[in-house]
């Protein structure tokens, strides 16, 4: 089912931070992650700590970028 969030704006901080490059470091550790793989990490640790599936999502409409609209983990 289908559900309205409103995420906190250190949680709205943390999803912004991590759409931000990653600074590449020769090191021989292989590539960093890319900013999508960062991205989908912080919703994915999001929807754990609010109870909702991350791939599913979407911009609420209302509200600013605080508010979405997800499936409800049951």
């Amino acid at each position: 089912m289908k559900k309205t969030y409103e995420m906190t704006e250190e949680d709205l901080n943390t999803i912004k931070d991590s759409c931000k490059p990653v600074l590449m470091i020769a090191l021989h550790c292989g590539a960093p992650s890319s900013p999508q793989e960062n991205v989908n990490a912080a919703w994915e640790r999001l929807g754990k700590k609010m109870g909702f599936y991350h791939m599913t999502v979407q911009p609420a409409g209302k509200g600013g970028d605080r508010f979405f609209i997800a499936e409800e983990r049951i």
